[in-house]
């Protein structure tokens, strides 16, 4: 496409002589500016990509895709291991858990805290690998087996309890006595604690074996609902329609969507606006090629009209100065590549210098994850690499077009 005397001419060009060299700084700079905004648009995305799977993926992990509860003038879903089964031979479910959910307070030693308590069988909570990979002490296996309760370890450190301590967990709904309503109350064991990787379930969640809160929230035989968890996350909505077509005034089912929907949109819409904030650095340095190019055809007039006078063609003309501004945007977009993907790479281990030079940056109270995730997704990569060197060679057109148009006695005469 290019010939050798072309290349030859562009490289010539590229390089600073004393007297250029304010306009190889200019190049300099696009190029820098260039492999700033690829670098930088691939760190964003990656890891804004990388918080959104990961963020789903607990929120999903932990409470199931769809949940079943019971109608609204019953206490619970009575008959829920029929109903449970029923849904487990759904060939669009992997797993129906029914289990009992109560918010409660928590108190040990004159601490107190609002807690979310879920009763569950220990079979099915053993299901659960995230859970099994995060449980501390062997707490999973005793789980149900012994009398007692797992506690969240940023909750359990709030308390100030560890494994063989005592939490007193109270109900909301209390018992009629003569002297009033009086809360229920009682003390478990604490079996061990467990970290979920979100702050807001580490400082939130305790599981409780599920015979046991039946008899604490007194609901024998019942469960007030159950969690299911389907094949695509993203179909959710059109099981949880079918279930309640199939359980009519029994139970009712909701999807997660219906509950985490305006997170993932909103995090989809702040990616998109990232997205289109960050090309504009790529698009200013490609206003830069356009500023350096112009000079370069300025300083190099003499030059151009010498080469026209040798019977180089305005298509010649056009394809060197091309080829030097396009080289600008391709080695700032490949060196912009290598650093983005280098960086999400280590985004971990820069993450950790970064507090430790300025402390806690990324807040899990704020974030609602305890670590900064990333995914390199390659046909963004590819993407961003397009847009780049898109706009870097439509930023060669004007300046290629005005060498090649230049009169080479007229640029002789002025010299």
């Amino acid at each position: 496409m290019f010939s050798r005397v072309e290349r030859w001419v562009a490289w010539r060009y590229l390089r600073a002589r004393r007297r250029e060299g304010f306009i190889s700084v200019v190049a300099g700079f696009s190029l820098v500016g260039i492999a700033l905004g690829v670098a930088t648009l691939i760190v964003v995305l990656s890891v804004m990509s990388g918080f959104r799977e990961e963020l789903l993926e607990r929120l999903l992990g932990i409470n199931g895709h769809v949940t079943v509860h019971p109608a609204a003038s019953a206490q619970g879903i009575e008959g829920f291991d029929a109903l449970a089964t029923t849904l487990n031979t759904r060939a669009d479910v992997r797993r129906a858990t029914p289990q009992i959910q109560q918010q409660v307070m928590i108190t040990n030693a004159g601490r107190a805290r609002g807690a979310l308590v879920r009763g569950v069988a220990p079979a099915e909570l053993r299901k659960r690998s995230l859970n099994a990979e995060q449980m501390t002490d062997g707490a999973l296996a005793r789980f149900g087996t012994e009398d007692g309760v797992l506690v969240g370890d940023r909750l359990a450190r709030t308390l100030g309890v560890q494994r063989g301590d005592s939490v007193t967990i109270v109900a909301p709904e209390g018992k009629a006595t003569v002297f009033g309503t009086v809360p229920r109350a009682r003390a478990y064991p604490v079996l061990g604690t467990f970290k979920l990787g979100m702050s807001e379930y580490d400082n939130l969640l305790v599981f409780m074996p599920l015979p046991q809160a039946q008899l604490h929230f007194q609901l024998p035989e019942m469960v007030n609902q159950i969690e299911v968890f389907v094949d695509n996350p993203d179909l959710a909505w059109l099981v949880s329609q079918e279930i309640n077509a199939d359980v009519l005034d029994a139970a009712y089912a909701t999807p997660w969507q219906s509950n985490y929907q305006y997170l993932a949109n909103a995090l989809k819409v702040e990616r998109n606006v990232m997205f289109l904030i960050l090309t504009l650095i790529i698009l200013i340095a490609a206003f830069n090629i356009i500023s350096s190019l112009v000079m370069l055809v300025h300083d190099k007039g003499r030059g151009i009209a010498i080469l026209r006078t040798m019977g180089s063609t305005q298509s010649t003309i056009l394809r060197i100065f091309f080829l030097t501004g396009a080289s600008i945007g391709a080695v700032g977009t490949l060196s912009g590549v290598m650093v983005g993907v280098a960086l999400t790479l280590n985004i971990q281990t820069i993450q950790g210098w970064v507090e430790s030079l300025f402390g806690q940056v990324f807040p899990p109270e704020i974030y609602y994850l305890t670590r900064l995730p990333a995914k390199i997704d390659s046909g963004e990569v590819v993407t961003i690499a397009l847009i780049s060197l898109g706009l870097s060679f439509l930023a060669t057109v004007y300046p290629a077009w005005r060498a090649a148009r230049l009169d080479p006695v007229e640029a002789l005469r002025y010299e």
